[in-house]
């Protein structure tokens, strides 16, 4: 162990030293290394230390306000990366990372998106390592963001939303689509929602949004015609404001608010009908109409302007329009 742990060291100062100043540095190194006892670290020694250092990791996300949604996508996300690369954090390198992100890309077929999700996990993964003294630079520093396409993704038209609207069997998928059409809350936020959380008066409620932040929606006439329909229906005593339509009348989850829309889209032969779909048209509209696009990141709860103008989408009508104003 000894012998090969000095080697190693000669080795790496080769280049470095002259033949006395090597065989000096040996003779130091052997009476200094008689003095102790070393050793050898197996690789489950490694492994256990690496995984408590991505708890230490984890628990200061979460002391930042992270979910724990977003708890476990870092957990899985940095555990798969260190198994793949076999190696422990403090000898990762960025060629390690470079090449683990292309073999991830190239097998799984993941979009640019997801790899650079990825990138930017590992990039605060091994900047706070680099923070908390566990390694002197992060490998990652060197590997920049992924370069993604621009995707225009699809709004609901007015007619859509009427026809969603038309093919509901029952108030509580009525009042659904449309206090997610009306709020563009997140479907998390929707299935948190207690009865008592709804002020009809004023036609608004406080949703909890990520990292349980606070925000006012507002919703319009119809919305609060149809949930108090919805409402005066429920025979339970469930707080929720929304539940299954079978007993024992559950709080419904967020798979339940997906499925539900996902057959009405069928029903329609109408493809990609999602929650997140209502919230990208509420922005559009509302950029569309001339509102502030301040005002959007407020209504929809981002913390940065960015992320809001990613969401919406410009009408390619009133571009055409605008053209036709001002250049044609």
């Amino acid at each position: 162990m000894v012998a090969k742990l000095i080697n190693e060291v000669l080795v790496a100062m080769g280049s470095s030293l002259s033949s006395n100043q090597q065989e000096r540095l040996r003779s130091v190194l052997q009476q200094t290394f008689s003095k102790v006892d070393l050793i050898e670290k197996t690789e489950s020694d490694t492994g256990s230390e690496d995984s408590s250092v991505i708890q230490t990791f984890l628990a200061a996300k979460r002391v930042e306000g992270c979910s724990e949604k977003s708890m476990h996508y870092y957990d899985s996300t940095i555990r798969n990366a260190l198994r793949a690369i076999n190696k422990s954090v403090k000898d990762i390198s960025t060629d390690d990372l470079r090449h683990y992100l292309d073999d991830y890309q190239q097998r799984s077929g993941a979009s640019r998106v997801t790899v650079d999700n990825i990138r930017r996990i590992l990039s605060s993964f091994f900047a706070w390592l680099e923070e908390e003294f566990y390694i002197v630079k992060s490998p990652v520093r060197r590997i920049h963001k992924v370069k993604t396409g621009k995707v225009v993704k699809e709004t609901y038209s007015d007619e859509a939303l009427e026809l969603m609207r038309d093919s509901c069997d029952n108030a509580r998928d009525l009042a659904i689509i449309d206090i997610l059409s009306s709020t563009g809350m997140r479907v998390g936020e929707l299935v948190k929602l207690n009865r008592d959380d709804i002020d009809f008066q004023n036609r608004e409620c406080i949703v909890t949004g990520k990292g349980n932040k606070q925000r006012i929606v507002y919703f319009d006439a119809r919305t609060k015609i149809h949930l108090q329909s919805y409402l005066q229906q429920r025979t339970d005593n469930n707080e929720a404001l929304f539940v299954t339509l079978l007993a024992p009348h559950n709080r419904l989850q967020i798979s339940g608010v997906e499925i539900r829309l996902r057959n009405i889209g069928k029903d329609l032969n109408m493809t990609k009908v999602h929650p997140h779909k209502f919230r990208r048209t509420l922005a559009t509209m509302a950029i569309d109409k001339g509102m502030p696009i301040e005002q959007v990141q407020h209504l929809l709860g981002h913390q940065s302007l960015d992320t809001t103008l990613q969401y919406a989408m410009v009408n390619q009508a009133n571009v055409k329009m605008s053209h036709r104003k001002f250049i044609a």
